[in-house]
Parts: structure tokens; sequence; C-alpha cells
């Protein structure tokens, strides 16, 4: 295409700029051929004149149109070049906050430098068995593509994790190895996944260091071989390390840090363990503070040191090798703190009881002289002798330097020795996925020898992806002869020559190393003469003849020759390796094992890998004193081999490339390192400003050049500028640089002159030193006058002052005594006049109050005057009325003359008292006359008193003086107090009106009051709303918490399911390892394995059975016995007399209510003999208890008296065990007796009521009571049915029959059959009375018993222990046995007695038998046609049938495999009622129930549920027959509830299905049991619809277009380029709702529950739902507008097929509201906030992190879509930061909802079950 076509008027472009690097802009109009300018328009608004070059006349780079921006596949740009990827990587990194990008078979990760949630299990599951293209990049794809094509061609696969130092390299090879590890799984128990992650933290914590630009940087390479067997699941790992920088572990640079474990080791010295170790602060120590970082943020030593432990166990690194590991790490650390001192230049000493080395030689176990004289000497060997020479300090400081890194590397060799041993598997390994972790290019400020090799080996690795990406693929071009162009791609073969070649940089370093004098200097001249000037890539450093610079493929790089021929030997003195080699410390010498000798999973020898760090000594047949380092490889050597074999592995691997970067976070153009930044700009810098801390330095000091802080950025390692801060600051350095030129000339300058001006100075400060001492001499003498001055001014002025203060103190004494008085006689008025008027209230107060209160008492005193006036008024109208009446009269005459006697006789007593008294008025005459004298003498003493009177008038006159004056002041008080009730009224006039006021107010309160009661009763509302609404909540709270505990216990059976198969698969695998086939074939039934479960109910009954016959075996020997045995023993028998005696209490409660009851014997006859069935149903389980503990005291005797060894009666023996065991069984079997004793009297009582009388031809009160009086519960029932089918008249005519009198024929016969039957039946009550006087003469003796046998056991506890327990069980075995005997005979008189009754009831049926035949012989054959009756006879048969099943014990086994392990859902079953095979097990059930059978009971179920297990084990992939069973073990289970006799499961029943209830068993814990395996049946059956479904559901609900033309196309670069799976075909939305109406119908079919089919379907959706809401989430090409209406249509569909089958209320449609708000979501406008506040409301099922990938991933696919803006999505956070929702991106697409089996009972009876032939159960009869 002509570039007019393109460079057309607003076609946009990218143009270069020299500060943003690249700029887009438009044109402003078309370009024409030979144009030298283009007109454009920037992104900023200016326009722009852009000239083009002259001499290329090169056209600026075309920018892709939007709708490729952000695209997954950097391949898939329309144009690819380099503006086009950068702005693709950083639109997808800033804006869309994606990491990972395809780039043809590449996958480019870009370093997020923080933890992103997209590496959780979900997402590895999402990823699991998807193909590379179809989602977003990730490094799970990758993962997942090499474990596709490693399965698919059975070809080995290699990772090849490359990048700079710091771009994430190990982080992204842990994840790939964590993906495998959860994917594929191991292929034993042994957890060999978590091993192989578990190396990480180990070889992270000893080989990962801190440098300048990582935190944790590798610094060794790795390469992890993960091994799997042919079923590709992980056997093992194996790990070859490369090069590691030893050089490390004795010198760190500034910023760095030594190896983590150091650090790890100094943080965690507290720890007790390591108290020995005598560690401290990493400060303290010479090899680990040099780097001045010893602290990494955000990082704890301490708690990485746990996790490194932690990993050590998991591999199966003991406590002692750790700790031997640690000792040797920590005698490093004091081994670097080891110092010398100089003796001269050529010797060095040791100090005397040096305290490092001391420490160093304890841990190493070594002689401390020996290691102190060889760290200071070196022994040297010719041909003839041996000399010791002494070295010199630095000789000696380099000696213990080698030392320890060799130490470090021998321990770093050892510890990947032992990591591979524990990753290495036994089986045999089919295939490997291979993870190359290896060290980046790295360049520093100093390049050594470690950092030449790292190159060296990234030269090596970008040759090999060169040869792989580009010569490959044009080689593969040039095949098929498809025209191509050339790719101009850089080939670093050259560098790679001039590094390994001969004559190269490694082959001239060998040979200077084998020179005995050769040195750094000397290989530099070699190297400069071989290859300056002839090689492009080889030059030389300006300032230094010690350097060599390397042009590599991704920079240049100046390494310094100092150290790379001593690196390079690594050599280490003999002497002191041997020292080490006879330590005492057993693990140090293992470290130093020649390679024959050691085991090495790292040695050449066994896995083709040699150990770089290692220096192997091959001894040669050569002359005897030949040393071993003559023939060593040099680590170069080692190295460039390891590389080649390394290389030759990945080239017969297929390789999977992943590209880690580092970003350029905020789109700063120019970067600078810390410490070029402080070299460049250290001219602008104030000596103040320099400090140690280079990054803080360079910090604050751009602080005050920049003010704005956003034009730059701090990194760890760089700064970032914005664009034009560089040439700012260049600017500031010139201005500088300028100024101190300037400055320069100045000062020069000023010096000239300086001189001169010294001279002038010198002569002018002579003069001023005169003028100015004679000036401070005048000043002086001024200066003491003006001091004498200030004195006499300070007196006089304080003698004036002082003067006027006392004259105003006095004044104002004065005034304030005149002034206090005046106050205090005011005070002493006003109190006086307030006393009197307190007296003169208190007065009339008073006075008010008599007042009150005697108006009070005469109204009282009134009114009780006038109560009583008239109470008396009606009291006297009585009398009056009584005193007419006659009877009144007669009442009072009544007795009269005796009252008139009696009067008489008071009036003769009052007589006499008469006369006494005149007798005392006589006397009191006389007295009176004295008296009246004596009065007459006292008359004339008051007339001379009269006189006295007189005189004393005066005195009352002036009293009347008194009086008036008095009076006076009388009518002054009543003014007053005429003025005080003045105001006393005006008082009350204001109180009145306060009091109005008051009640205003008090009504104001009211209104108030009623308001606020208004507002009170509103508040209640919305209390008791929200209380309501808060139940709710609580109760939906419940129910979720409900259901997580389901799903838990529901997860439990699933897991246990999953072990308990892996259980029978390795039990089959150790056999098949142990039976070794013989010659010959034999053939075994194939029902006979299901009996063989280990898993099985009736096994673990028949081991509590077997085992006291188990217990026997030991020897006789006898041990003493266990004293805490016999307590237990008789704390048992205790127990069991105690419940024995509660027992007979009951009894005899019982016996006295039956005595009771024999006053009502003839109104209550039913109740009687009810209670005499019950009574011998208690005798009956006494007896049977009884049995029981004599036949387990027997066993306990047995048990104890076998001693053959002291641990018999230890817990865990055999005797202890039975003990235990019988114990147990002795109570569990006491309460279910106890249980079967109410059942019985429960079932007594109902049998009570169904034997009801019916007015028919016999006494019903006489048959009842003979019917009750029968001893066996199956005799009252055959007598009760035999009368019952007798007295049953056939629906005839019955006049008819009794023309001949064969009615009165037939009464007669049955009233003399019923006649004898109730004399036998009355002789059987006489018995049953006899029979418990009996009992309670038996139940008297069993208490004196009782009491006889406490009083031996008190006895007992006297004696020894042996001969106690002895005694006490011989005691009870005799007690016990005589009871027995006792109850034997009653059991057998009882026996006669039913035998006796059964031949009687026989011959009086075979009797009306004999009747009824007789009466049919005498109708006539006639008749018999004419007659109905015939036919009734058959159906009356069919009503016999129980609804039971019955089968011999010999053939269940066939009824199992018939009915379960052959029956096939779609062929036979297809016509069968659904669950009949559920209803014919029930059957079988009832009739073993009936039978009072446990054990067949126990087996049929235990049979039938290992049974259904082994189907589904073995068509466990076959939805119908999961569905067959899961529905008929539903019905089972259902059958077993309906049937239980339980009140709650029998609200539905028939009375007839009532009569089939089981009798005998409680079969609660099979129910439990049925109901767990149904659970497992019911994860079954949804693993299997997941695993048809999910295969559909992508393809059908996303990529299938339902409404063709809705969505658009874009390229899909080169991403399906794999082809991982297979063609399987394409699916449509039909295909997913044609598999859901099959999954209905089949289910429909088998009649399962319909609540059950609401929750398959429920799942169903749900897993619809989760799987399309993950690929939506994960792929960007789906999230889209178009895409959106697409899945809505979609769902709009499986919602219309839940209307047709009637499951909207199953709750589906919820399951699918995620996915209808994503489409939602991908529908609505993304502009403004009222759009964000709508897409917060209306996303509620949705997390947050699903909402923002889901606005991130949005891409336009029509002109008419925009992008969401960034601006957008960050208000849509701030809106939903609040929302606590989880922080899971994806759905878990596996979860199960916990299942429910509601109850569901069947209206179908028993009985008209019919079993077809085609089943093959003809054995079994119907009962």
């Amino acid at each position: 295409m002509a570039a007019s076509e393109l460079y057309t008027k607003f076609a946009r472009v990218w143009i270069p700029d020299p500060e943003e690097v690249w700029k887009s802009a438009e044109l402003l109009k078309d370009y024409k051929p030979g144009d030298k300018v283009l007109l454009l328009h920037l992104e900023e608004g200016k326009d722009l004149e852009y000239r083009l070059d002259p001499k290329t006349k090169e056209l600026p780079h075309l920018r892709n149109p939007d709708i490729l921006v952000g695209e997954n596949d950097l391949t898939a740009l329309s144009y690819l070049h380099e503006p086009a990827v950068l702005h693709n990587l950083r639109v997808r990194f800033i804006d869309s906050k994606l990491i990972y990008t395809y780039c043809g078979i590449v996958l480019v990760a870009i370093n997020p430098y923080e933890q992103l949630p997209i590496y959780g299990e979900d997402i590895i599951n999402a990823y699991s068995g998807q193909n590379m293209g179809d989602m977003d990049p990730h490094i799970f794809a990758v993962a997942e593509e090499a474990y596709k094509q490693m399965a698919r061609d059975e070809r080995n696969q290699s990772i090849i994790v490359s990048g700079e130092s710091g771009a994430g390299k190990t982080v992204s090879a842990k994840y790939a190895m964590r993906y495998f590890a959860t994917v594929s799984g191991s292929a034993s128990e042994a957890n060999v996944e978590e091993k192989v992650l578990a190396s990480n933290p180990i070889m992270e914590s000893i080989g990962n260091a801190k440098t300048t630009r990582n935190d944790n940087s590798s610094r060794f390479g790795k390469y992890i071989e993960i091994g799997f067997d042919k079923r590709y699941r992980i056997i093992g790992a194996n790990m070859r390390t490369y090069l590691l920088e030893k050089s490390r572990v004795v010198f760190q640079a500034e910023e760095e840090r030594n190896y983590h474990i150091f650090y790890q080791l100094c943080a965690s010295a507290n720890l007790p363990e390591f108290k020995m170790l005598r560690l401290g602060n990493a400060n303290n120590f010479h090899y680990t503070k040099q780097g001045g970082s010893p602290v990494i943020e955000g990082v704890d030593d301490t708690k990485e040191m746990a996790h490194t432990r932690q990993a050590c166990t998991l591999l199966g690194i003991s406590e002692s090798y750790q700790m031997g590991i640690f000792r040797i790490l920590a005698g490093i650390l004091h081994l670097g703190n080891v110092a010398f001192t100089s003796r001269d230049s050529d010797s060095c000493t040791i100090p005397p009881k040096h305290e490092p080395l001391s420490i160093f030689c304890d841990l190493m176990g070594v002689d401390y002289e020996e290691m102190c004289h060889w760290l200071c000497h070196r022994k040297l060997a010719t041909t003839t002798e041996t000399y010791i020479k002494p070295i010199s300090k630095l000789q000696a400081t380099n000696a213990r330097d080698a030392l320890a890194k060799h130490i470090y590397a021998k321990l770093f060799n050892w510890i990947v020795d032992h990591v591979n041993q524990a990753l290495h598997s036994a089986v045999k390994q089919h295939s490997f996925i291979g993870v190359l972790d290896i060290y980046g290019f790295e360049t520093f400020e100093i390049n050594s020898f470690e950092q030449f090799c790292i190159n060296y080996a990234n030269e090596k690795l970008q040759q090999q992806f060169n040869m792989h990406v580009f010569k490959l693929e044009q080689e593969e071009y040039m095949k098929e002869q498809i025209p191509w162009t050339l790719i101009d791609f850089y080939d670093n073969q050259p560098c790679i020559n001039l590094i390994e070649s001969k004559l190269g940089i490694l082959d001239l370093l060998d040979e200077e190393c084998k020179m005995p004098k050769g040195t750094d200097d000397t290989w530099a001249q070699k190297l400069y003469n071989t290859h300056l000037n002839k090689c492009a890539l080889f030059e030389k450093p300006r300032l230094s003849n010690k350097a060599f610079i390397i042009q590599h493929f991704a920079d240049k790089v100046e390494y310094q020759c100092e150290g790379f021929l001593e690196k390079n030997k690594d050599t280490v003195f003999e002497e002191q390796i041997k020292v080490l080699k006879s330590s005492k410390f057993k693990m140090l010498p293992e470290l130093f094992q020649d390679d024959e000798k050691a085991i090495s999973p790292t040695s050449a020898t066994s896995s083709g890998r040699t150990p770089l760090t290692r220096t192997p000594a091959k001894l040669t047949k050569g002359r005897p004193g030949q040393t071993a380092k003559e023939h060593k490889k040099t680590v170069g050597h080692q190295f460039r081999n390891s590389l080649h074999l390394l290389m030759e592995t990945l080239n017969a691997t297929t390789p999977h490339y992943v590209r880690c970067i580092k970003p350029n976070d905020f789109k700063f153009p120019f970067t600078w390192t810390y410490q070029e930044f402080f070299s460049r700009y250290r001219v602008l810098m104030k000596q103040k400003d320099v400090l140690s801390d280079r990054k803080q330095t360079c910090k604050n000091v751009l602080e005050k050049l920049i003010a704005d802080k956003d034009k730059y950025q701090f990194g760890k390692t760089k700064i970032f500028f914005r664009a034009g801060q560089v040439a700012y600051l260049e600017k500031l350095r010139a201005d500088k640089l300028r100024a101190a030129c300037i400055r320069i000339q100045k000062t020069i300058r000023g010096w000239l002159l300086r001189k001169k001006y010294l001279r002038m100075r010198k002569a002018a400060i002579i003069v001023q030193r005169y003028v100015r001492g004679y000036q401070a001499r005048c000043y002086a003498k001024f200066l003491r006058r003006t001091k004498a001055a200030t004195i006499i001014q300070k007196y006089w002025r304080m003698y004036i002052v002082r003067r006027r203060y006392k004259i105003k103190r006095m004044a104002t004494i004065v005034l304030q005594s005149y002034l206090r008085g005046y106050l205090a006689r005011n005070r002493y008025h006003k109190m006086l006049r307030e006393h009197k008027a307190v007296i003169i209230q208190k007065w009339v107060r008073g006075w008010l109050a008599r007042t009150y209160y005697r108006r009070s008492m005469h109204a009282i005193i009134y009114l009780q005057c006038c109560f009583r006036r008239m109470m008396a008024k009606r009291e006297l109208k009585k009398l009056k009325i009584e005193a007419r009446s006659v009877e009144r009269y007669k009442k009072l005459h009544i007795g009269m003359e005796n009252k008139i006697m009696q009067l008489q006789r008071k009036v003769d007593e009052q007589n006499k008292d008469y006369k006494c008294l005149m007798e005392k008025l006589t006397n009191l005459e006389g007295i009176y006359t004295s008296e009246t004298e004596k009065l007459r003498s006292d008359l004339e003493r008051l007339q001379l008193s009269e006189e006295e009177a007189k005189i004393a008038t005066g005195r009352v006159l002036s009293l009347q003086e008194e009086i008036a004056k008095l009076r006076k002041d009388l009518e002054q008080t009543q003014s007053e107090k005429k003025s005080i009730e003045e105001r006393a009224d005006r008082y009350k006039q204001e109180t009145e009106q306060l009091v109005s006021n008051l009640k205003e107010e008090n009504t104001l309160l009211k209104q108030e009051k009623e308001a606020l009661n208004h507002l009170i009763v509103e508040q209640a509302k919305e209390m008791t709303e929200t209380m309501e609404k808060k139940l709710v909540e609580e109760t939906k709270q419940l129910e979720l918490d409900l259901n997580d505990e389901r799903l838990r216990y529901q997860n439990l059976l699933n897991e246990f399911s999953r072990l308990e198969e892996r259980y029978d698969d390795l039990k089959e695998e150790m056999t098949l390892m142990v039976n070794v086939p013989k010659p010959g074939h034999k053939r075994t039934d194939s029902t006979h394995s299901s009996n063989e479960s280990e898993y099985t109910f009736s096994s673990e009954i028949a081991e509590t059975e077997d085992m006291p016959l188990r217990t026997e075996e030991p020897s006789e020997k006898k041990v003493p016995l266990d004293m805490s045995l016999f307590l237990k023993l008789q704390k048992r028998v205790t127990e069991l007399e105690q419940e024995k005696q509660v027992m007979q209490d009951e009894l005899d409660r019982k016996e006295e209510q039956v005595l009771r009851s024999k006053a009502k014997e003839e109104e209550r006859p039913q109740i009687r003999g009810a209670e005499l069935e019950y009574e011998s149903l208690k005798r009956q389980e006494l007896e049977s208890e009884n049995k029981k503990l004599k036949n387990e005291l027997n066993e306990l005797r047995k048990a104890l008296s076998e001693k053959s060894a002291p641990e018999v009666t230890a817990p865990g023996a055999p005797a202890y065990r039975v003990l235990m065991e019988q114990l147990t069984s002795v109570s569990e079997e006491l309460d279910v007796r106890k249980e079967e004793v109410l059942i019985l009297r429960s079932q007594l009582v109902s049998q009570k009521e169904a034997i009801q009388p019916k007015n028919t031809m016999t006494d019903s009160t006489i048959l009842l009571e003979d019917v009750q009086k029968m001893k066996d519960k199956g005799e009252i029932a055959q007598a009760y049915i035999g009368l019952k089918e007798t007295n049953r008249s056939p629906a005839m005519d019955c006049h008819e029959l009794n023309e001949d009198g064969e009615l009165w024929l037939v009464y007669e016969g049955l009233k003399q059959a019923n006649r004898l039957l109730e004399s036998q039946l009355q002789s059987q009550k006489r018995s049953h009375e006899n029979e418990a006087e009996a009992l309670r003469g038996e139940i008297q003796s069993l208490k004196e018993e009782n009491n006889r046998q406490q009083q031996l056991l008190a006895q007992n506890l006297q004696l020894p222990p042996e001969a106690r327990i002895e005694a006490s069980l011989q005691h009870e075995i005799t007690r016990l046995t005589n009871e027995n005997l006792d109850l034997m005979e009653q059991l057998e008189k009882q026996d006669k007695t039913v035998r006796k009754l059964k031949k009687q009831l026989k011959v009086f049926a075979k009797k009306i038998g004999e009747l009824e035949v007789g009466q049919m012989e005498n109708i006539s054959p006639g008749q018999i046609i004419d007659e109905p009756i015939r036919p009734v006879n058959i159906p009356r048969k069919e009503k016999d049938f129980q609804g039971m099943l019955e089968y011999k014990k010999e053939d269940e086994q066939k009824l199992v495999k018939n009915l379960i392990l052959e029956l096939k859902p779609r062929g036979v079953a297809v016509n069968l009622i659904p669950g009949l095979p559920a209803y014919i097990l029930f059957m079988c059930v009832r009739h073993a129930d009936y039978l009072n059978d446990d054990q067949k009971v126990r087996s049929l179920l235990t049979s039938t549920i290992n049974s259904i297990k082994k189907v589904l084990k073995k068509r466990g992939d076959d939805f119908e027959t999961v569905s067959f069973w899961l529905s008929n073990t539903c019905r089972f289970l259902h059958c077993l509830k309906q049937y239980s006799g339980e009140e709650g499961f029998m609200k539905h029943n028939t009375s007839r299905q009532n009569e089939h209830c089981l009798t005998n068993f409680d079969l609660a814990e099979y129910r439990q049991v049925l109901s767990d395996l149904a659970i497992q049946i019911y994860q079954q059956l949804v693993r299997v619809l997941e695993n048809i479904l999910q295969p559909m559901i992508v393809s059908g609900m996303l990529e299938h277009e339902t409404i063709q033309g809705v969505s658009g196309v874009k390229p899909t670069g080169l991403r399906k380029r794999t082809s991982s799976i297979a063609d399987e075909g394409t699916y449509t939305l039909d295909s997913i709702l044609r598999q859901l109406n099959s999954f209905h119908s089949v289910m429909c079919q088998h009649g399962m529950d319909p609540e059950l089919i609401k929750q398959v379907v429920k799942q169903m959706f749900y897993i619809v739902g989760a799987i399309t809401l993950n690929n939506l989430l994960l792929r960007k090409d789906m999230c889209s507008w178009s895409k959106g209406m697409q899945i809505r249509y979609n769902v709009s569909q499986l919602e219309e097929w839940l209307r047709d089958k009637n499951l909207m209320n199953s709750g589906a449609k919820e399951t699918l509201e995620p996915l209808i708000q994503a489409a939602q979501l991908l529908q609505v406008k993304k502009k403004t906030d009222d759009d964000a506040e709508a897409i917060c409301s209306m996303c509620s099922a949705l997390t947050t992190a699903q909402i923002v990938k889901v606005l991130n991933l949005y891409t336009p696919v029509n002109e008419f879509e925009e992008r969401v803006s960034v601006s957008f999505i960050r208000t849509i956070q701030m809106r939903l930061r609040d929302r606590k929702d989880s922080p899971q991106l994806l759905m878990d697409a596996k979860h199960i909802f916990p299942v429910t089996f509601p109850f569901n009972p069947s209206s179908l009876a028993l009985e008209t079950i019919q079993i077809p032939a085609s089943l093959g159960l003809g054995f079994i009869s119907r009962v």
C-alpha cells in the first residue's frame, strides 16, 4: 500500500521526542510524495512542523487504532514497532493493571513490586485445561501449556525465565512450580508437591541475598526438573545449581547484605536451642555488617527462620542435622571475626586465647592450637622437602576468607544433595518439566568474575532464544517456500566466541592460572594483546590498565581484572581442610568427602551435572608426590562445561519463554542510579548534605533543588525523572561550574591585592588601637559617674514613695473600719426584723392550723352524730316491729316465771344492801357535822384575807395601766397584721397567677407528653420493624451457618469417601504386589468382593464379637492382677446391682398396681391382662439379663485367670480389653433392653386397642378377656386373627344363607368353641395369679440375696487383693448360676404351657374348619354356581400378604448381585417402578425385623451399602447409574423413616402402612449411614454433571454467537498456535439446553424426589454461571458491549427452560445473578458519577475486585464504544471501599451447595408391589 494512502489527514503517528521518548500526533494534511514537512497536531494541543530526514526520508511510525490498544498479544497489533509495543505494554500495566502480555510464544511479565491477588487456587483451576490463547496472559497459562504438551507430545519441556536482576524471575519460577504441584498432584501419599515447594524457602535462605537492585536476588542459578510418571503425576524433582557467589560470604558492597540465612540466625539468637551458637546482632560480625544494611524493610528474619526450619523438617532434614547446619554457619560468622596482628612484613599471629577463634573451634570440634597455627602458616612441598612458611597478615586474611567461602560452598552443596535426596523418587520417571531460574544480566559500579560468568550465561541463553525464536522460524518459512522478509536481529555468537573460543577470555584465564607467576595484570595484558583492536566487542578503558569492556547483547560492561585469577583458581590451603576433616563434629567431615565416596544426587556420575563450586581432586598415575590441585579444574572451566550441559538439556526439550522486565511505572523517560546521580551532581551538594547513606543524600538534595515532588520519584535503586527535569539539573550543574570558575579568578586577583591591603591594614590597626584606648578610658569614667548618680536617685525615690504609701495606707484603714461597722449594723437590723417576722408567722400559722382543726373536728363529729342517729332510728324501728309481733311476746314470756323468781331474789339482796347503805349514811352524817365546823373556821380566815385583797386593789390599778399600754401595742400589732394580710392577699393573687401559669405550662407539657408518647409509639413501631428485620437477618444468618455447617460435613464425607477409595486402591495394589500370580486361571464369584470391603459394618461387629475368643489365646502363666482392674470390676458390679434393684422396684410397683386393680377387675379386665403381659415381659428381660451377666462374668474370669505376662492387666492387654468391651456392651445392652421394654409396652397397648369387641355372635367382653390372658404375643395375634376370620361373613344375602338354619348351626359351633377357649383362658388366668405370687416371693428372695451379696462383698474387701477377686467372682458366679437354674425351670414350665395352649388352639381351629366344610357340603351345586362366594376367596388371600419378602441367608449374595451389582439402569431398570430396588430391599429388611433376626438385618444393610459403593466406584462416571442409585438410596432412606414407627414420620401413612412399621429394631444409625451415602452419591452426581457440562459452557455461553452479527471481529495474533486440545466440535447454547433436558428426564424417570431435582438443577446452573463468569473475568476479548448482549440473551434462554420445567422456585435463577450483573455492567454507561452510583447499586452480587476487573478489561469492538477511563474506575473503587466482600476475584466453580433430603413418604402400599421376573429374584417369596 502506498504511503499516500496511509498518511492521510487525521491519521495518527508516533514521533520521537527527547524527553518523552515517543509522542502521539495527528496529521493535519495529506502526505504527498516529495513533501519534506508533515503538519502535525500534538495531543497537548500544539501544532508542529515535523521535518523528514532528507537522507532516509523515513516517515514516522503509524499508530494502531484504538480497538487494538491494550491487546493481549503484541503480534495482534497492526503495526508492530517500538512505540506500538511500549504503548501497548504501558496501557496494560498502568491503565488496566495487567502485568502479563504475550509476544508470540513469549510471555512478557512486568514486575509490579507488590503482591497481586491473581495466584490463588481459583485462578489455577480456571487456567487448568484451557488453551493458552483462550485466557488472558498468565504464568499459569505457560505452565499449563508446558504440562499439556508434555502429556500430548510425550516430550520433555522447559520453562526459561529470563530478565534483568530484580525483574521477578524467581517469583515467576515459584508460581510455575506451584501450578504443577497443584494441578498434577502426587502419585503417592508422600506429598511430593509440598516438598517441591518447600525447597524454595531453603534455597532462598542459603542462596539469595539483598543487592542494590533487588531485596531477594538469587546469587546462584538453578534448574529444577519436576519428574512425572505415566499418568503425569508428580513423583519427584531434581535440582541443578550453578555458580554460587561465594565472595558474598566474605564481602558485601554498600547497601547490600550477605546471604539471608546469616541474618535469620542472628535474629533468632535468643532462642534456647541457639544459645550454644553464641550469636548476637548482625552488626557484631564482620561478614554481615560490611554492607551497612542488615535489615530489609518489611521482612522479619525471625519468621523467615521459622519458615526455613519448617521446610527443612518437611524435606526430611532432622533436627540434629539442622542444628549441625546452624553450627557450621555460626562458625563461619565467628571465623570472620578472627583478627591477625603483624609480627613483621612476612608473618603474623593471632592473639592468645582469641575468643572468635575459640568459639569457631568449639563449634567445629577442632583443636584450637592446630587451627591457629595453620591460619598463620602454610606448607610448601617440593620434590625433596616440605617447608612450613609463615604468611603475612594480608595473606592470612585472604586465607581465612577462602576457608570461609569453601566451607559455605561445601555446606551449600551438601544441602542441595539432601534436598535432592528428599525429592528423589523410586518410581521410574516418564517425563519432566524443567524450570530454569538463573541470574539475570548484571552490571554494577565494580564488576568482577561473578558478573562476568553471569553475563556469559545470559549470552548463551540469549543465543538459545534467538536460535529458537528467529532462526528456526525463518528456516521453517524457507522450507515451506513462503515469501518472507529477513528479520535483522542481533546475533551474539561473536560475543560468545570472544568468551569461550580458543584463546578466548576464559581460555587465557585458565592458561594464566597455570602459570607459576601469573597475575591479574599479566592476564589483562594478554587480553589487550589478543583482542584489542581485533574484536569489535572488546574494548579497553581509557584510564585503566586493569580492566576491559565487553559489548554484551544488553549493554557494555566494564570488568575489573583484580581477583579474577584467585576466584578462578578457588584455592584453599590443604592443611586447614585436613584440620576440619579431623573434626569431632561428625557432620563436618561429611562436607569434605571425596566425590567417589560422597553420595550426591547432583554429581556428574549420577545425573550428568557438574557442581560448579566443587573442586574435585582426581589423582592420576604419576609421581607419588604429585598433588591433587595440579589437576583440578578451574571454576571457569567447570562453569563452561555445566553451561554447555544446560544448553544440551534445553535444546532437547520444548522451551517456553517468560521474559521478566522492570517497569518504568510513572512514565519517567530518564532514570539515574543513586551512585550515578551522586557522582554527576555532587557539585550541587554542600558538605553538610553528604551523608554516608547515598540514597538519603540524593533524597535530601532533590527536595531542595526541585520543589515539585511530582517531577521525580525514588525507586529501590534508581531515581525517575519527568520530562525536562534532567535538563534543568544539567543547567544547574553548568551554572555551578561556571560560578566555580569565576570564583577561582576572583580568588587569584584578590590574592594579588591582599598583601598591599594587609600592610595598610596593619598601620590602620596601630592608629586605631591608641584612639580606641583613649576612648575606652573616657567611657569608663563616664560609666562610674553614671553609676553613682543612679544609686543616689534610687534611695531618694525610695524615701518619697514609701512616705506616700504610709499616708494612703492609714486613710484606707480608717475608711475600712467605718464602712465595716456600718455594714455590720445593717446586717444586725436585718436579722432582727427577720427574727420577729418569723415569730409572727409562727403564731399566725398556728392560729390558722388550730382553726382548721376545730372546723374539721366539728364537721366530723356532726357527721358521726347524724350517722349514729340514723342507725339508732333503724334499730328502734326494728325493736318496735319486734315488740308488736306475737312471736316476740311468746319469746319474752318463755321462762317468765323463772325470771320472776330471780327478780325476787335480787330484790331481797338489794334490801340487804339498802340496810348496809343506811348504816353507812348515818356514819357519814356524823362526819359531815365535824366538817362543817371546820369550814366555819376557814370562813373567818377568808374574811381576813379579803381585807388584804382590798390593799392589793391599788396594785391592780397600776397593772391596768400597763394593760392599756399593752392594748396600744396590740392595736399596733393588729395594724401590722392588716398590712401583713394585705401582703398575704397580694401574695395569694400572685400565687394564683403563678398557678394559672403553671396550669398553662402543664397543659403544654401534656401536649408535649402526648407528642412524645406518639413519637415513642412510632419509635416502638420502628424498633419493632427493625427487630423484625434483624430477626429475619439473624434467621438468614443462622440458615447460612447451618448451610455452612452442612457443607463442611458433606465436604468431610467427600474427603472420607476419597480416602476410602484411596485406601481400597492401595489395598488392591498391595494385594497385587504381595500375591504372586500362579499358573492357571481361577474364577471367583462377582459378588464375592462385595463382602470383603474394609469399610463394612458387619466387620466391626464381628471384631467386637470375636474379641473374647481371641483374648483366650495367651499362655496359662499367672501374673499378679491389677488392683485398679478389680476396683473397676467392683464398681461395674455395683452399678449392675443398682440397676437390677431399680428394675425390681419397678416390678414391685407394677405388682402393687396389679393388686390394686383386682378390685376393678370386672370393670377393667383388659388393663389387668396387659399388666400381666408386661410383667411377664419384664421377667423375661430379667432372665435374659441374668444370662448375659453370667456369660460375661465367665468370660471375665477366664480372661483374668490367664496370667501369662505382667501386661495382661495393663491397659491394652487382652484381659483389659475384654473387660472394657464387656462393660461397654453391658451398658449398651441395658439401654437397648430398656427401650425394647417400652416399645413392647406400647405395642401391647396398641394391640389391646386393636382387639376391640365387636357385636358378633360371641360375647366380646369374655373373648377379649380370654385373649388377653394368653401369654405369648404371637398366640394372641393368631387367636385374634383366627376368630376374626371365623366371625367374618362373606358378602351375601343373609336370608338365603339362613334358610336351612345354617347360620344358627355356625353360631352354636362358635359358641362351643368360645366356651372351651374361655375355660382354658380362665385356668390360664389363675395360673398367672399364682405365678405373680411366686414372682413376689422370688423378688423378696432376690432382695435378701442382694443384701447377702453386699455383706459378702464387704467381707471380701478385707481379704488380700488376689483372694478378694477370686472370692467375689466365685460368689457372683454361684449366685447367678442359681438364679439361672431357677429361671430355666420357670421358662420350661411356661414353654410347656404355651405348647399346650397352641395344641388346644389347633384342635379348636380344626373343629371350626370341619364345621365350615360340613356346612359347605350341605349347599347344593346350583347354589354354588349362582352365589358369588368362591371368587371372593382370591382377594382374601392377597390380603394375607404383609408387604414382606423372605429369602434364605445363603441367597443374600445372589440378592445383592441381581438387584444391585448387575442391574443396568438403561436396561431392565427402565421399565421398573421408580425406586423398586429400594422397596424390595426394605421389604426384605421388614421380614428380618419380623423374625427378630438382628444378624440378618445387619448383614443385609451392610451388603447393600457396600454393593452400592462398589457399583458407583465401577460406573461412577455414568450419569444414569449415579442418578438411579441416588434416587433408590433416597427412597430406601425414606422407607426406613416412613416405617420406623416414629410419630413424626407416620403422619401421612395409611392405617395399613402403619401396620407395616418395624417392630423389633431401631435403624436410626443405619438411616444416618444411608444419609451419608446419599450425600456422597449426590456429590459424585455433581462431579459427573460438571465433567459433562464444562466443555460446553464456555463455547455455548460465551464464544458462540446466538444472536448473529452482533459481535465484532478482532485480530487474534499467534495465541492459538499450539492446538493444545484437539478440536472437539463447537458447542452452542442449544447443546447445553439439550443436555439439561437429558439430565432432567433421566432424574424424573428414576423417580428422584422433586426437591432433590431442584437442588441438582440449582447446582447445574451455579456451575454454568461460575464457569462463564470466571472465563469472562480472564478474557479481555470477551468484555464488550455486544458480548454482554449475547450473555443476557443466553441467560434468558436458561430462565425460559426453568419456566418450562416448573423449576423457577428452585433457586437456580439466583445463582446466575453474578453473571447477569456482569453482562449488565458491560452494557451500561460508564462515564459520569451518576453512572458510577448506578453501577454500585446494580452490581450487588459482584465483588469489588470483579467489578474493577470487568471495567479494566472492557474493550471496545465498535466505533460507538469507548474505553473506561481510569478516573471512572477510581470513582467506583472509592464508592465501594466500604463494601465488605471477599477479595477473591473468581467464583469457586468447584463449590457444591449443601444437600438436604426432605422426608418424602410414599403412597405406594407394600403389599401391592409385584417383582418382575426380569430381575431374577425367583428365590424370594412374598410373606
